[in-house]
């Protein structure tokens, strides 16, 4: 589905959010029950990020948002977790605190997965907004602005998703990338079904 404007994303790629979320639930890594699902196969034109609150089982917003510059111009088609690469990272995410910065207030992430996403602090991996992040921009240039690697969202809307996602949610950057799928160790089931237990007794399911 490298084209999409759904409400919802791909199954596949749920699936695979599911359990990395929780394989880190498993792990008492992850304090929030929000879960936040980016998927980079589609173009930069559409919405491609989706807010789901796990208590829920709903999504309760979703939004543009950018790659990196050094990722692909429409699509996102290249990845890297080296510093000065302007390239976006895949994989899971924990959001950490928050901080005013040149872009306002903005969302500090650790990447959870060694040698694939573990140096976002180093290279200054944050959520913020952009002005480059809107449907003007997609209306001039017929895609979305670049970041330096960041997951750029929308000015307008940026202090809410940021104040929703902060505290230690999960974050998933999925790209059809065989490297990451068949290399990532966050698809464990027994772990995840663990964490799923764990989830199902804490929330009363």
């Amino acid at each position: 589905m490298l084209r999409s404007e759904s409400s919802k994303p791909e199954y596949e790629v749920f699936k695979e959010a599911l359990t990395g979320f929780f394989n880190l639930k498993a792990a008492n890594n992850i304090k929030s029950n929000i879960l936040t699902i980016i998927d980079f196969s589609i173009s930069s034109v559409f919405e491609r990020m989706w807010i789901i609150d796990m208590n829920k089982m709903e999504v309760v917003h979703v939004s543009l948002v950018a790659h990196g510059r050094n990722s692909g111009d429409e699509f996102a088609d290249s990845f890297s977790n080296s510093p000065s690469s302007y390239k976006s990272s895949l994989g899971f995410y924990l959001t950490g605190e928050t901080y005013i910065g040149k872009h306002g207030l903005s969302l500090y992430l650790d990447g959870t997965e060694p040698g694939i996403n573990d140096k976002a602090r180093e290279r200054a991996i944050v959520m913020h907004g952009a002005d480059y992040v809107s449907r003007e921009f997609i209306k001039q240039y017929g895609r979305l602005g670049r970041s330096f690697g960041c997951p750029s969202i929308p000015m307008e809307d940026h202090e809410k998703i940021i104040n929703m996602l902060s505290g230690r949610s999960c974050i998933y950057i999925h790209s059809r990338d065989d490297k990451y799928l068949n290399s990532s160790r966050m698809f464990g089931m027994e772990t995840a079904l663990e964490g799923m237990s764990r989830f199902n007794y804490l929330s009363g399911r």
